[in-house]
């Protein structure tokens, strides 16, 4: 058995030159499956509420001095959504203005394609986990910049399926 314990605190935050705080974030996807274990290629991402309210999101969190950017990415989706998978090229870099904190933040976005959804995982009690169609995932994502990452993504899968 795996025990997980997200991180806490900024100690180890990185900070750009002009001090933004960089976080990083994945968008963990999958191709959808038939009852009959046949994929269908029908794409799906998995959102997660935020901690404070219910408002839907990809995960993301801080980019800390001890790891890479997907290293970072990874751990946030096992932190916050308990998925596990493969970490693909980055989508993109953004800079956004944090809606709680006033301060504008520099993004950077991965592709996780999932391979692993765990059972247990460290913020389950805090944050509410939903699989939808992209649409779906356009509609309810509160934030402007996953919403880009999430444009791009498609157009990469859909470039190689071509």
């Amino acid at each position: 058995m795996l025990c997980l314990v997200s991180r806490t605190g900024r100690h180890l935050q990185r900070y750009d030159n002009l001090g933004r705080r960089q976080v990083v974030g994945c968008i963990p996807y999958r191709f959808k499956c038939s009852s009959d274990g046949i994929i269908s290629g029908e794409l799906e991402v998995l959102l997660i509420s935020s901690q404070k309210c219910q408002k839907m999101m990809f995960p993301k969190g801080g980019w800390e001095l001890d790891e890479s950017r997907e290293e970072a990415a990874l751990r946030e989706s096992i932190e916050e959504a308990g998925v596990i998978g493969n970490v693909e090229c980055e989508l993109g870099k953004w800079y956004f203005i944090s809606k709680s904190h006033g301060k504008v933040y520099e993004g950077h976005m991965f592709p996780l394609l999932v391979n692993e959804e765990l059972d247990f995982w460290p913020e389950q009690n805090v944050r509410r986990r939903v699989w939808m169609n992209v649409k779906e995932a356009r509609d309810v994502c509160q934030h402007w910049w996953m919403k880009e990452a999430l444009d791009i993504l498609v157009e990469r899968l859909n470039s190689l399926q071509q």
